[in-house]
């Protein structure tokens, strides 16, 4: 049963009638200890998301060098897989948080995570890179993730788009440090040991993460369970999908941008650059949305942000071809605007959770959206092959998403509260 934060919002929506309202009064809002778990979170997220936003750079360099033989569409599914095991493990994830709490979930998962980097840091051969890094790293990464933010949801209600904008800055970070370290350790130390030490970082994050993160509500064992019928809420499903086409287009960009710089004349050290940049300006990009979301409205804002990149996909970076200084405005553009995609879906779905619900409802779209998170790399690779290198097919790709969850977001927000474009939800 879905929840809205104002009693108006939840008469206007007749599939909310019987949702029980939750009082803002009843969150802390701020607070020494409240502040600490966005700080636990956000250093959680540093190693768990900033690997996601590090692809790029992987996947130049692994096309270049241990798996040149292997085509676009190929590597793709390295990515593809890594992806869909980070979103498809939080169906159980989500779960087990609700009922149990936090110790069964993030502790193995910091642990896995940084074992799967060790082991990432081993494999020459294909299949080893999908067994240690894809699967391994993408399920230990979800095991911190999904716990990271739901624990924010239960101390912040009318600052929680603002608290947890602050706490993904973390995998904007991330993204900057370890392309940074990777690529400057490559000459001195070598692939291997750049990424194990990737690893030992990892590892003090996560350790901070563990003292730090804890939840306020108790664990609600009844609800230990996928909430499926969740999905009977056409609003709650319309976002859904929404959800699923915007983390659909991201994942094209934070892969494709550095080897769509070489191919167009960039050198590489450069390229290998454009992840950290577009990640900085994500920072931005996850922080100021949090703060008007609260403002304004969390879908209101999504669906602004979600134009936007659309509108720079399609109206910057379709046309810019080998223009150096256009690809790197679009790296910043793009960083800033596609932020919100990881800050905000989150306060999306509990827009229309109860807070003690909301690991399962959260786990119950991102096990969706792993099926496109799966696909979506794979995809632009096989266009990319299909085009002879040619990236305006995948460029079209990306921008018609964007354009689709815009339209998705929209609706969502009408059928929640209403088409008054002034009403903040």
């Amino acid at each position: 049963m879905s929840a809205h934060e104002t009693k108006s919002s939840m008469d206007d929506d007749p599939t909310n009638s019987d949702s029980t309202e939750e009082n803002p009064d009843d969150f802390p809002d701020g607070g020494w200890q409240a502040w600490s778990v966005v700080l636990g979170s956000w250093c959680g997220m540093v190693p768990s998301f900033g690997l996601l936003n590090s692809v790029g750079v992987l996947q130049a360099w692994l096309a270049d060098n241990q798996l040149k033989d292997y085509s676009d569409s190929s590597i793709g599914w390295i990515f593809g897989v890594f992806n869909f095991f980070l979103y498809v493990t939080g169906i159980q994830i989500g779960p087990i948080f609700d009922a149990h709490g936090l110790k069964y979930i993030l502790i193995p998962g910091c642990i896995g995570l940084v074992f799967a980097l060790m082991m990432f840091s081993l494999c020459e051969e294909y299949y080893q890179v999908v067994l240690g890094f894809s699967l391994l790293g993408g399920a230990t990464a979800s095991m911190i993730i999904t716990p990271s933010i739901a624990c924010v949801t239960h101390w912040f209600f009318r600052r929680r788009g603002l608290a947890l904008g602050l706490a993904t800055t973390a995998g904007g970070f991330g993204g900057i440090i370890f392309p940074i370290i990777i690529t400057n350790l490559l000459d001195s130390v070598g692939f291997p040991w750049a990424i194990r030490i990737v690893g030992f970082v990892s590892a003090v994050f996560c350790l901070a993460c563990v003292l730090l993160l804890r939840t306020r509500l108790p664990p609600k064992k009844a609800g230990a369970r996928v909430d499926l019928k969740a999905l009977r809420e056409i609003p709650f499903t319309t976002l859904s999908v929404a959800i699923i086409l915007i983390d659909f287009a991201l994942l094209v960009p934070l892969t494709y941008i550095p080897s769509y710089a070489i191919a167009h004349g960039m050198n590489s050290s450069l390229a290998y650059q454009l992840a950290s940049i577009l990640n900085g300006a994500s920072i931005l990009g996850r922080a100021l949305p949090g703060y008007f979301a609260d403002r304004y409205g969390r879908l209101n804002v999504m669906a602004a942000t979600t134009l936007f990149c659309a509108i720079f996909t399609l109206g910057l970076w379709l046309p810019i071809q080998s223009n150096i200084p256009g690809i790197v405005a679009y790296t910043v553009l793009f960083g800033f605007w596609s932020g919100s995609a990881i800050s905000l879906t989150p306060v999306c779905v509990a827009q229309v959770s109860r807070t003690e619900d909301y690991g399962k409802r959260y786990g119950t779209t991102y096990s969706l959206v792993s099926i496109g998170a799966l696909v979506a790399v794979p995809i632009a690779g096989a266009i990319l092959r299909a085009q002879n290198g040619n990236y305006q097919g995948v460029i079209l790709f990306v921008g018609l998403a964007y354009l689709l969850a815009f339209v998705l977001f929209v609706l969502a927000r009408g059928m929640c509260t209403g088409w008054r474009l002034k009403r903040a939800f």
